[in-house]
C-alpha cells in the first residue's frame, strides 16, 4: 500500500486477520500519518470485515504499544503502523503486528551533496526506520566517491542494521571506534544530536525530505543542549528530595535502573519517592510540590526536548550521578535505553 511518499506491508496485517479470524482490531499509527489514516481503515475493513478502531493517543514509537488497555474493549489483534518492533520486548496481551512505513524518496542527490562535509575515509552509515532501506544506496555513492562506509548492527531492541532510535544509540556505537565520522540519514535534529553525544564522533546529517545538510548546525545545538544540561545538574545541586519517575509505556520500563537510583540517593542521605506515569507533561508533574528535582528513566527526550517547560528540574539518570559526585562533567554521556 502507498500513502503519499510513504509505502508499506499492509498486506501482512490482512493476511494475519484473515488466518486468524480476528473479528476487532486496533490500529495505531504516528501522527503524521493520522491525516491518512481513513483509507487505511476503509482498505482493511474492505479486505477483512473486521471492526477497525483507530488508537488516537499519540504514539512515540514501538516503546509506547496500545495494548493492555484495549484488552477490556475486545481487541484481540493490534496493528502498529510506523515502526519497527523491539526485538526484546515479547509476550503482549493481545497480539501485535509492526508494519514499518517505509519512504520512497530519493537520497541520492543529498547524499552526494554531503560527500564535502565527511571527516575521514571511514564513514559510519546509520538512520530511522523510514530511511534505513536507503543505507546500501548510499553505500554505493560513497564506495564511488572512495569512502570506506560501515553499517554496524545494534543490541537486541533494533531490529535492522543500521537503524537507530531516539533512545538507543548501539548501532552506532558499536562501530564508533572504527570510523572517522557519521552519516546519518533522516528528518529532524534530535536523532543526528543524540548521534553525536553518544558516539562523540562527528555527524553530518541529510534531511531527504527538504534536500538539506547539516554539519554546522549540530555541533551548535550539541553545545546549547550541553549548556541546559549543565544548568539543570546545577539547578539540583542543593535538591533534598527526588522524584524518581517511571514510564508506564512498556519499552521505557528499567525497574533495574530506579532500585539502583534509589539506593544511590538513599547512601546520600537524600529523600526521594517512585513516580509512575504514562505521559510525562507539566500539568501532571506540577502538583508534587515537595519535589526538588526529578529523575527520569522513561525516554530519554523527555528531560531533553521539554527543558524549558518544567519549573522542577529533571535530569536523566547519568546526570544524577555527576550531580551526586559519582561521576565528572567530563564522563558525561546521552542517556540511552538498552537491552
Amino acid at each position: 500500500m502507498e500513502l503519499s511518499g510513504y509505502k508499506f506491508d499492509i498486506e501482512k496485517a490482512i493476511s494475519a486477520i484473515k488466518k486468524n479470524r480476528y473479528k476487532t482490531v486496533a490500529l495505531q499509527i504516528p501522527e503524521g500519518l493520522k491525516r491518512s489514516v481513513f483509507a487505511i481503515v476503509d482498505y482493511l475493513e474492505k479486505e477483512t470485515n473486521a471492526t477497525i478502531l483507530v488508537s488516537a493517543d499519540t504514539c512515540f514509537g514501538a516503546c509506547d504499544v496500545a495494548n493492555c488497555e484495549l484488552k477490556n474493549m475486545d481487541v484481540d489483534f493490534v496493528v502498529h503502523i510506523g515502526h519497527t518492533p523491539m526485538p526484546d520486548i515479547e509476550n503482549f496481551w493481545i497480539p501485535t503486528m509492526f508494519v514499518n512505513v517505509e519512504s520512497d524518496l530519493d537520497i541520492s542527490k543529498v547524499v552526494e551533496k554531503a560527500i564535502p562535509l565527511l571527516k575521514g575515509k571511514k564513514i559510519g552509515l546509520v538512520s530511522t526506520a523510514q530511511h534505513v532501506h536507503t543505507l546500501d544506496e548510499a553505500k554505493k555513492i560513497l564506495v564511488k566517491n572512495n569512502f570506506k562506509p560501515v553499517i554496524g548492527k545494534g543490541d537486541k531492541r533494533i531490529a535492522l542494521k543500521g537503524q537507530i532510535l531516539g533512545c538507543n544509540f548501539s548501532a552506532a556505537t558499536s562501530i564508533a571506534s572504527r570510523i572517522d565520522s557519521f552519516l546519518f540519514i533522516g528528518s529532524g535534529n534530535f536523532h543526528p544530536l543524540g548521534l553525536l553525544l553518544a558516539t562523540k564522533k562527528p555527524v553530518v546529517a541529510v534531511d531527504p525530505y527538504i534536500n538539506i545538510v547539516k554539519e554546522r548546525e549540530l555541533k551548535e545545538l550539541k553545545d546549547k543542549i550541553l549548556r541546559q544540561r549543565y544548568g539543570a545538574i546545577a539547578r539540583s545541586k542543593d535538591a533534598k528530595t527526588f522524584g524518581i519517575l517511571i514510564g508506564i509505556k512498556r519499552g521505557q520500563q528499567r525497574m533495574k535502573l530506579t532500585h539502583k537510583i534509589k539506593k544511590m540517593l538513599d547512601s546520600k542521605q537524600k529523600k526521594s519517592y517512585f513516580i509512575a506515569l504514562n505521559n510525562f507533561s507539566p500539568s501532571e508533574l506540577q502538583g508534587f510540590r515537595d519535589i526538588d528535582c526529578f529523575v527520569s528513566t522513561a525516554c530519554p527526550r523527555i528531560a531533553i526536548d521539554d527543558y524549558m517547560r518544567y519549573k522542577v528540574p529533571i535530569i536523566t539518570p547519568v546526570e544524577l550521578e555527576i550531580l551526586l559526585g559519582e561521576k565528572n562533567w567530563d564522563d558525561y554521556q546521552f542517556d540511552q535505553i538498552l537491552e
